[in-house]
């Protein structure tokens, strides 16, 4: 929740830090593209040292890192210092929900996961919903370093919780980083395995048990068969250190890239996150310069996105649970990743046209009530569809969820970064009503990336495995 409100706590506050740094408009959307940027792309290197590490480690590096960039933010006279501190707050709360949804993944089966991911979203998506609120009550009562200082103490707190709290959660044997290195270290030691043999194990390339399996669980170590002589012992998990090589954090970014299911939904997913950080952004100028709210009142009305949000994430997560527990019923009790994405086909189909609703609402300026219902609505059927989005991403790569939740963050962040930095100046050429019906139709179009996969992906992955099988048998 911590790392969503740090991404828009200042958002109500951006009038009085202009004022206060004497900064430009375009200074201001550094400080927000700058901290979007790193944060979508620093989980790459986190997802790295994690497998090295453990989670545990890697949540105490960057609540630090958290901690430090708060605190100077809170006393930075420049507008350059606090760009280059939010850069820094970024790198530190970026490990809190990529790596947060791996350890998810440590800890649920596949069947559980789509519930489980929307109530764990839901707490990501409190920091929309109450980050306009705090920040802009903290900005009216004091001034906008209220904020950080705010951000400073819940980050002392969520270094203390993970010191003492927290347990770790990581599991080699669903890592595929940490198998391919036991492989590669019982292969340098001689027993060789017959070429029918693989190191895994019931997986998807077996047809008659292709299914009725989570497929994490397929994944197991690489063991010795007991026919064939060996003079070395075999390795436990214990034996294994992973290496620099091991742990490169762009082999696995590759290995995510080239499956074609995989960007066809990262793809809408960045879109998403990039359309409602746009929202969220230019919604606050709108709400400021045309109905002269205050720091305080823009916040209350923000909260309305956030709401939508949370109960789009919550009900869409139960959703595509029920839909994907009938249709594997009704498939026969097999079950298969894409049909976690026919979940998200209803919010599909209405999230265009509330998103064109709300932008020619607010360029006719109209009753700021009604501008608040449809900030539910699009907030309630973007993260709906998001949920069922990013539940597939984890189901479709077993063994390698860490990579692709952080792949997922890179493309969300490099888009959001590219959505703040055109906002204002689109915005203030097109308006509102223009510039959301844009928003619409590229939503639009990135929705039919989503139904492509839903009747590609699954030959698609067959046919990626079967690759990697042969290698791996080579």
């Amino acid at each position: 929740m911590v790392s969503a409100l740090a991404s828009n706590i200042q958002n109500p506050s951006n009038i009085l830090i202009a004022k206060d740094l004497h900064a430009t408009n375009n200074q201001i959307s550094w400080t927000l593209a700058a901290f979007m940027l790193i944060q979508g792309n620093f989980p790459l290197i986190w997802s790295a040292v994690a497998e090295i590490t453990g989670r545990k480690v890697v949540y105490l590096l960057s609540s630090a890192l958290f901690v430090v960039g708060s605190a100077i933010l809170a006393l930075s006279k420049t507008i350059e210092v606090m760009i280059g501190m939010r850069a820094l707050q970024a790198a530190g709360s970026s490990a809190f929900l990529a790596i947060s949804a791996a350890t998810m993944a440590d800890i649920y089966e596949t069947h559980e996961r789509g519930t489980m991911m929307g109530v764990f979203y839901a707490a990501p998506l409190l920091g929309p919903a109450l980050g306009p609120i705090i920040g802009g009550s903290l900005s009216q009562g004091f001034n906008w370093r209220a904020s950080f200082y705010f951000l400073l103490i819940c980050g002392v707190i969520i270094f203390l919780s993970f010191l003492i709290l927290f347990k770790d959660t990581y599991r080699c044997e669903r890592s595929l980083t940490y198998c391919s290195a036991l492989q590669r270290r019982l292969a340098s030691q001689g027993p060789v395995r017959r070429p029918s043999e693989s190191t895994i194990v019931g997986s998807e390339f077996n047809e008659d048990k292709t299914h009725d399996k989570d497929l994490e669980k397929q994944f197991q170590l690489p063991v010795i068969p007991e026919e064939i002589p060996s003079v070395t012992p075999t390795l436990g998990p214990d034996d294994i250190r992973l290496s620099i090589k091991d742990i490169n954090p762009f082999p696995p970014y590759y290995q995510i890239l080239s499956r074609k299911n995989n960007v066809l939904i990262l793809i809408p997913n960045g879109l998403v996150f990039g359309f409602n950080y746009c929202l969220s952004y230019t919604c606050e100028r709108t709400l400021a310069n045309a109905y002269g709210y205050n720091a305080l009142s823009v916040g209350m009305v923000l909260l309305c996105l956030g709401v939508g949000s949370i109960a789009g994430s919550i009900i869409g997560g139960r959703w595509s649970d029920r839909v994907v527990r009938k249709m594997k019923q009704a498939n026969g009790g097999q079950w298969y990743a894409e049909m976690r994405l026919e979940s998200s086909k209803l919010a599909m189909l209405w999230l265009p046209p509330c998103i064109i609703g709300y932008g020619w609402m607010c360029d006719k300026h109209l009753n700021v009530a009604v501008i608040c219902v449809m900030l539910v609505l699009v907030g309630f059927t973007s993260i709906w569809m998001y949920a069922g989005t990013l539940a597939y991403l984890v189901d479709a790569n077993p063994g390698r969820s860490a990579a692709a939740v952080a792949t997922n963050s890179s493309f969300r962040g490099s888009l959001a970064f590219i959505s703040a930095i055109i906002a204002v100046p689109l915005q203030n050429a097109w308006g509102d009503g223009i510039l959301f019906t844009a928003w619409a139709g590229v939503l639009a179009a990135a929705e039919l990336l989503i139904i492509i996969v839903v009747h590609k992906g699954e030959s698609w992955r067959k046919e990626n495995d079967e690759n990697e099988r042969k290698m791996l048998s080579k």
